[in-house]
């Protein structure tokens, strides 16, 4: 995918958007293939491809793993998040190779599949389970908050030389207790493997209760890490060739504020990774900035020499 050119310009288009966003920031409103054993999990991380393993690949091979890859981009989203909700619509999403919108009620104002749950454990395995029925061909699954800002292309390079018949569950994974399991605020990536083996955990009560049975109730994310675990599937942290994490559960003004104290000599290399998935926390005026940032602002006279392109599908109207 990328090479160091790529990379290079990548973050000068990234470098682009910090600086606008950082400017006008007054202006807005507020991991390798998976194992079977839980051992072998334990803070186990999925490497984006290097350069030189992406030139080992044929030509033919290469073109054969871009035609395939298709991203399905599960979003879930509540009429209290409209304006979220309607910023996702227009920007990333439509970069996906399939968007759907799943919400807890209908809204008059915007297209959705209504699920008629409020519970947000119920509310999440129906629209995984529809997910999982309406796939098509599609073999990689990405689940976001409306107010995520996911860059599709960079989750299409970290999972470009894995294998989705294998079971993939990653993202931003950290551990609480004795449970490790993928931030919901970061996105989460499943592969068509990991997700067939939850739709069937699904069916069991016992493992995968619909309506918890602990004492205090769990997140959705950690319910979902409880039942992936039961069928052998675990928490990887996705990270680029460097091994920095491209997953943020947080937005970009908060993550360059930390990395000007704590690194002010190399502010953007000390906040995100070039090839970064996602960041979170952002207000609509935010993402559109993240928008014009990273797809629409290049340094004239400058060409991309990636290995491979990934566009939008065919239909989308974005760059």
């Amino acid at each position: 995918m990328l090479s160091e050119g790529g990379s290079f310009m990548k973050g000068m288009a990234l470098g682009g958007v910090f600086c606008l966003v950082l400017s006008l920031l007054g202006s807005f409103s507020p991991v390798t293939e998976s194992r079977t054993e839980e051992e072998h999990h334990h803070h186990h991380h999925v490497k984006a491809a290097s350069k030189d393993e992406l030139q080992q690949l044929s030509d033919s091979r290469l073109r054969e793993l871009n035609d395939q890859l298709k991203v399905y981009c599960v979003i879930m989203v509540q009429p209290k998040t409209l304006v979220y909700w309607a910023t996702a619509l227009d920007t990333w999403t439509k970069h996906c190779d399939k968007a759907e919108f799943y919400t807890s009620e209908s809204s008059k104002a915007l297209e959705a599949v209504d699920l008629k749950e409020k519970d947000d454990w119920a509310r999440l395995r129906k629209a995984l389970q529809h997910a999982y029925e309406n796939a098509g061909d599609i073999r990689w699954f990405f689940v976001a908050q409306p107010s995520t800002f996911a860059i599709i292309e960079n989750l299409k390079y970290l999972v470009l030389t894995k294998d989705p018949e294998q079971p993939f569950y990653l993202g931003k994974a950290v551990k609480s207790g004795e449970l490790e399991y993928v931030e919901f605020g970061s996105g989460i990536v499943l592969s068509y493997e990991a997700l067939r083996r939850l739709v069937d955990v699904f069916q069991d009560e016992d493992k995968c209760p619909e309506r918890g049975r602990a004492l205090w109730k769990l997140s959705e994310d950690k319910q979902l890490a409880v039942c992936l675990k039961f069928t052998g599937v675990f928490a990887e942290n996705g990270e680029d060739v460097h091994g920095k994490g491209v997953f943020n559960s947080r937005s970009v003004d908060s993550l360059i504020s930390e990395s000007m104290k704590q690194n002010p000599n190399n502010v953007v290399e000390g906040c995100c990774s070039d090839m970064a998935v996602t960041f979170s926390g952002l207000s609509p005026n935010q993402m559109q900035v993240m928008m014009f940032g990273v797809y629409r602002l290049r340094p004239y006279g400058h060409d991309f020499h990636d290995l491979l392109t990934f566009y939008p599908p065919k239909g989308s109207d974005n760059d």
